[in-house]
């Protein structure tokens, strides 16, 4: 068993996503019928998006990382929980024999849920961020020695974010223009609540008529309204709160224009790369159209997880990131009790509000305030967990930086449904664990019986129209 558990670690360390997920595609292709020629095709393609997302996201980071490292720096903030990004998670993820197990068991449960019905998501397709789970069942274990806590943990939680998938899924599909996928990375997934509960509240107080999204801004404001100009602004915007000290200087005016050149290159590649990632979904749909038209058996509406690289250049996505690192570290200063300072990670922000995006079709007005409740919600949630995920990361192996008492992830550890979750576990408390089954299978069911309105609603609001009450599934 081990053996086999480092044998799909291995696989999944030397391929990634961007082979995992065309490999997955060619054979559901192949299940469904679709000609081999445009099976393969549809992989190569999505491939080739995967790639061109991970090859714009990866030259665009080290620009800006500097600018934010800066920013940071000038701040003069000094708290003791310092974040060194997302990498250093997955490290510990894939470095405990806990963890391991449940690559192999996630994996066997993913499969069995979606076969079975439970579920129209197939999460296997991005295995690789199952190391979400694994995070937390792995700090678990080390804080309490109980193996079959941290991997009742782990399923617990994974079952949690398929219902929020399911939640999110056709929002996201259609936002981002995705044929039948969606996003499961749990770290991100888990905003769904919230995203949904605040849309509704900020509706009812009249934000929605504040129309701050690409489309609505190019028309009032003509070419600086383009997402590429409004990408420049933005760009040279962060370079200059970045290079604040350095205004007298001509590198640092220089790394301005980089950086604003550079954000607007992202917004003007990204769509292209996208369209291509996109066309590689069109198999499955036209599959299942003919599949219901000729009568044949099908299983109905379901979608396909795929890597949340591949909303995180969507211009409204991008923008509303970028605005949202001040912000950060502006709570971070702010908060009282806050001892998290947001550093490496803060660069992944737009894939943290991809899903209160989706929700909010896109208003970057609505969604810097949700995402801004949920960075403030996570940086005490990383207050509450650091100790021990420091004390597993150095059990492992990682190093901690000289000027640095305890390290967390901002991106991944900012996750109020999981790090919920491992809070009611580390208590041992039978009652309160199952509460959190209880509350789990009243959502599911909910879920399962209203998921057609829940996508209704959803898209209606996406619309600005108003729900019809004899439909209302939210208060």
């Amino acid at each position: 068993m081990q053996s086999f558990l480092d044998s799909l670690a291995n696989i999944m360390d030397a391929f990634g996503a961007s082979i995992v997920v065309p490999v997955v595609l060619f054979i559901i292709c192949i299940i469904m019928r679709v000609s081999t020629k445009r099976a393969f095709q549809s992989a190569l393609n999505a491939g080739i998006g995967l790639t061109g997302f991970n090859l714009l996201i990866g030259a665009y980071t080290p620009i800006v990382t500097p600018v934010v490292e800066r920013m940071v720096e000038s701040t003069g903030l000094n708290l003791r929980i310092l974040d060194i990004g997302w990498q250093a998670t997955s490290v510990v993820a894939y470095s405990t024999q806990v963890g391991m197990i449940f690559l192999g068991l996630g994996l066997l449960l993913q499969i069995i849920l979606f076969l079975t019905k439970f579920t129209n998501i197939f999460m296997p397709s991005d295995l690789w961020n199952n190391y979400s789970f694994m995070l937390w069942g792995s700090m678990l274990y080390i804080a309490t020695g109980n193996v079959f806590l941290a991997i009742g943990l782990m399923v617990l939680s994974n079952l949690y974010s398929l219902v929020f998938s399911e939640v999110a899924a056709k929002r996201w599909s259609t936002y981002y223009g995705y044929p039948r996928a969606t996003i499961t990375a749990p770290h991100h997934i888990c905003s769904v609540p919230l995203a949904v509960g605040m849309d509704w509240i900020l509706n009812k107080l009249g934000a929605n008529k504040v129309k701050w999204n690409p489309e609505t801004l190019q028309n009032r404001l003509g070419f600086l309204g383009e997402p590429t100009t409004l990408g420049l602004i933005v760009g040279i915007g962060l370079g200059m709160v970045g290079n604040f000290m350095r205004l007298d200087t001509l590198a640092g005016w220089g790394e301005i224009a980089i950086v604003g050149i550079s954000t607007a290159a992202v917004m003007a590649i990204f769509p292209k790369i996208a369209g291509i990632f996109a066309s590689a979904f069109t198999a499955i749909t036209d599959s299942s159209k003919k599949t219901a038209k000729s009568g044949g058996k099908d299983r109905g509406e379901w979608y396909l997880a795929i890597n949340d690289a591949a909303g995180y250049g969507e211009s409204a996505t991008l923008l509303t990131g970028i605005l949202l690192i001040p912000i950060t570290l502006v709570l971070a200063f702010v908060l009282p009790g806050n001892e998290t300072l947001p550093m490496v990670d803060l660069i992944a922000i737009p894939y943290m509000i991809e899903v209160i995006i989706a929700v909010s079709n896109g208003n970057i007005f609505k969604t810097l305030i949700s995402g801004s409740i949920w960075i403030a919600g996570g940086l005490y949630m990383i207050t509450a967990v650091s100790e021990i995920f420091t004390e597993v990361a150095i059990d492992v192996g990682v190093s901690i930086p000289a000027e640095a008492l305890l390290i967390a992830s901002f991106a991944v550890m900012t996750n109020h449904i999981m790090g919920g979750l491992f809070l009611i576990f580390m208590t041992q408390n039978p009652l309160w664990i199952g509460l959190s089954v209880v509350v789990y299978i009243i959502l599911y069911l909910f879920v399962r019986i209203k998921r057609d309105a829940i996508h209704d609603y959803l898209e209606k609001q996406a619309l600005g129209d108003q729900y019809e009450s004899n439909q209302s599934v939210v208060p």
